[in-house]
Order: structure tokens, then C-alpha cells, then sequence
């Protein structure tokens, strides 16, 4: 994997989540088993880890549904290597179960293989 494919990659990647168009980026960028790892279970799962791309819609149709984002701002791609890089994301949003409104600030590393994201990990104050 060269610098320039991952560059490619991370930068569609970004473009997607600064449209809000996050599904594209799924189907076009991640590999069908991609794992994605959050820095802790999310409710109902059993554990931090979300194997293949269908689970990790999953993860996306929950956020979705549990909360209303009123901004997000997509900082990066930040390379790292041939095959990695990070975003930090920044969201104000308000959780739809309980109210509650909070800015949120996350990192995320990426690592590709073969033009493909396959492994997602993501890093936040709990």
C-alpha cells in the first residue's frame, strides 16, 4: 500500500463525512469485513468490537436514530505511514432518550490495505 492510495482513501473519506453522506463511504471505501472498534461496548452489544460492514451500519443507523446532531465539524485526514490515518471529529448533539445535549470530541485511526479501510478504531473521554 503506497502513502499516495491511503492519502486517496482518506481523503474521500472525509469528504463523505463532511457531507453527511457517511453510507457512501461505507459501500465504496470500506472492505466487506472490515472491524471497527469503539473505546467502549455500545449499549445493547456485548462488546467494543464491530466485525464486517454490515455491522458497522449498524452502529451508524444507532447513532442516527439515538441522536439529533446540530454540528459536526471533520478535522484531517491526518496520515500516518502507508497505511494509517486519523480524523478527530467534534459533534454537538442531543440525545433523543434522555435530552441531554453535550459536545463531543473524538479521534479515529484508520487502516488500509489494498485501497480499503479494514479496521476503525475510535478514541474518546468516557
Amino acid at each position: 500500500m503506497s502513502a499516495e492510495a491511503t492519502r486517496a482513501t482518506a481523503e474521500k473519506l472525509v469528504a463523505y463525512c463532511r457531507e453527511d453522506n457517511t453510507e457512501a463511504g461505507l459501500n465504496e471505501l470500506y472492505h466487506p469485513d472490515a472491524v471497527s472498534v469503539e473505546a467502549m461496548a455500545m449499549p445493547g452489544a456485548g462488546s467494543a468490537e464491530s466485525a464486517g460492514v454490515a455491522a458497522i451500519k449498524g452502529k451508524h443507523d444507532w447513532w442516527n436514530s439515538t441522536f439529533e446532531v446540530h454540528s459536526a465539524n471533520v478535522d484531517g485526514p491526518y496520515l500516518h505511514g502507508d497505511d494509517r490515518f486519523g480524523v478527530i471529529f467534534e459533534i454537538d448533539a442531543t440525545n433523543r432518550e434522555n435530552g441531554e445535549r453535550s459536545a463531543m470530541k473524538e479521534m479515529a485511526i484508520y487502516t488500509v490495505a489494498d485501497g480499503k479501510i479494514v479496521r476503525e478504531e475510535f478514541y474518546y473521554n468516557m
